[in-house]
Formats: C-alpha cells, structure tokens, sequence
C-alpha cells in the first residue's frame, strides 16, 4: 500500500468545535510553530475497529470512543494495525445492524506516510479535500491522523513565508522574536547581497569611460535595473508558488523555462517602447546629439534584459532545488545579481560601440 492509493471519500466534516475536542497531539520535535514532517502533525488514531466487527458493535464502541474526541470515519485494520480501509458514517447509519464491517469498508483509502516531508504531504493532498488524513508508517501500520485544517493551515505558513524568505527572512522569524535573534537571522543574508552586488558595480565600473563622456547613461541605469529585477521577480514568484502547490511536474521544467522566455521579449518589447520614447524625449530636451540612436539603445538593452531575467527567475530556484538548496531563501539573490549585471552590462557595452 503506497500513499497514492486513493478512495473515493464524501467530505463529512465534524461539528465546528471538532478542531477543540481532538485528543491531545503526540510528542512533536522543534520549534512548537513549525512543523517538518507529518509524524510531527499528527495525533493519535481514534476509531480504530477490526474488519469482523458488525456496525452494532460498532457504533456501542462509538459511543464511547466519542468523548475523547470527533470521529469522522472509522479506520479498518487488522490484528497488526495495518490500515485495510475505512468506513464513512453514513453508510452506517444506512447498514444493518448486523452487517460487518468489511462488507461496508473502502479499502485502500489514501494515507500519507508518518516520514513525508510537510511540503510533500500538501502536494499529495491538494486535490483531496478530506476533513481527516490517516497516517501510516512505510508498512501501511496506522500510526495517527492528521485533520485537513491543521494541514491546510501549515501550507498558508509555508506560502506567506515565502516573501520573506525571498529577502533573508527565516519562516520561524514572527513580530515576536527578540531583536538579537531577528539580527543573527537577518544579517547573514545582507552580508552576501552586498558582495553579490560588488559583481554588478564592477561592470558599472568597467564602462567607467562611457559614463564620463555619456553622462545621460547614468540616468537610466536604474530604469533598466529595476525593470529587469520585476521582470525576474515575476517568473521567480509563478516558478516558486508551482513549487510549494505541487503544479511543477517533471519534464514541464522546459516548457516554463520557454514561457517565461518569451513573456519576458513580449514584455521587453513594450517596456522598451516606452522607455526608449522617454529617453529619446530627455536626450532632446538634453541637447544630445544623437537622441534617436540613444532610444534604440535603451529599446534593445530592455528587451534582452527583460528576456535574460525571465529566464533566470525561472531557471534559479530549478537549480538551486536541484543542488539541495532552499530556492525561496537563495534564489532572490541570485536574480538580483543577475539582472543588474545583465542590464547594465548590455546598456553600456551596446552604448560604448554605436556612441564612442
């Protein structure tokens, strides 16, 4: 039995105050706020029967079963507590008495695995939308249940830490946390934007000549820096969140990559319209002597710019997730260096060989 075995289950929520009445979780590690696997989640199984007991016996056990907590279905297992399926109280309440319970059980119902990785356990459920999850350990032994809110709710955490974590600010960091933690949390990141970013001055500073007999170039340096970085920001975020909700299957990697491509030419294009009306309008106002040239230049190097950061704010967190690492937290400033250096680098190179 595999957690992608599925049964077809009506969704039969509990009372409102089932979340209040559940019985007590079991012993979880870490922090009390986040959780990194479903064994830390879950609480213990209740109404737990033997598959040769009829709904009688059933529902007499019920009745006692109930005050140490809601019971949504009953779970099914044989004499090793392995899960063989369950039953949904409505077929029950329509069973005779002495019907038994194998004859009225779903078998094979879905479960999620005690070791699963948190995140992989939400991609797993996503499309389920069952008000109670079994989990079970490699060999299909029922070890507890996990109630969908509480699944759900650690899948918002984990989707409203992911801003945060795009600029060196750790999930577990709340408005709460002392100062010297928030600082040990945040610094570290800061340390390593400021060298990434030496790399994109040091290609300001290559065209240093450029600059002096161009000064007008500085002025839309930043245009085309922050351009590029939302360009990026754009593909980074759709990548991230098809991460976190399952929606990245493999072998669609491609497709996203070529997506993102061509959003971002699509969207050069038009940005560059504009930002090369506007620095063919300043150039005039300027005095320059070639301000047509000088809007073909910014035109260009906003296309390429905007296509080489979409790219990239796809291609980042694929290989960063690849090499083992966090894409959320790294990936932010990876693309950040990457556009500026990408943006300028094109700007001022193109500038220096149609203008000098």
């Amino acid at each position: 039995m595999s957690a992608e075995q599925v049964a077809t289950l009506p969704s039969v929520e509990g009372p409102a105050d089932a979340k209040t009445s559940d019985p007590p979780p079991v012993a979880r590690s870490g922090d009390s706020e986040s959780y990194n696997s479903v064994g830390e989640l879950m609480s213990p199984p209740i109404g737990v029967f033997r598959s040769e007991m009829t709904v009688a016996e059933t529902v007499e056990e019920l009745r006692e079963q109930t005050r140490a907590g809601v019971i949504t279905y009953c779970y099914i297992t044989d004499e090793g507590g392995k899960l063989e399926g369950l039953v949904v109280m409505r077929d029950m309440l329509l069973a005779e008495p002495d019907t038994r319970l194998e004859a009225i059980m779903l078998r094979n119902p879905f479960w999620l695995d005690v070791d699963m990785p948190l995140d992989d356990a939400l991609k797993a459920a996503l499309s389920k939308h069952f008000p109670v999850y079994p989990v079970c350990d490699a060999g299909g032994v029922l070890k507890g249940l996990v109630r969908g809110d509480e699944l759900f709710a650690e899948q918002a955490i984990e989707i409203s830490a992911q801003a945060g974590k795009m600029v060196g600010v750790e999930k577990e960091e709340r408005l709460s946390t002392p100062l010297k933690r928030s600082l040990i949390l945040r610094h570290p990141w800061l340390q390593i934007n400021l060298l990434t970013a030496f790399i994109a001055a040091g290609v300001v500073g290559i065209f240093e000549s450029t600059l002096d007999q161009l000064v007008i170039l500085a002025v839309f340096l930043p245009v085309l820096a922050g351009q590029s970085g939302n360009t990026g920001c754009q593909a980074l975020a759709v990548t991230l969140r098809g991460m976190t909700l399952g929606d990245l299957q493999p072998g669609s990697q491609r497709a996203l990559v070529a997506k993102e491509g061509f959003l971002g030419l699509c969207n050069g294009v038009l940005v560059g319209i504009t930002a090369g009306l506007g620095m063919f309008v300043y150039a005039t106002m300027q005095n320059q002597a070639e301000p047509l040239l000088l809007a073909g230049v910014v035109m260009f190097a906003m296309v390429v710019s905007c296509i080489s950061s979409g790219l990239a704010g796809a291609l980042i967190p694929l290989v960063l997730k690849r090499l083992g690492a966090d894409p959320a937290t790294a990936s932010s400033i990876f693309l950040t260096t990457a556009s500026d250096v990408v943006s300028m680098g094109v700007f001022l190179s193109v500038s220096t060989m149609l203008l000098l």
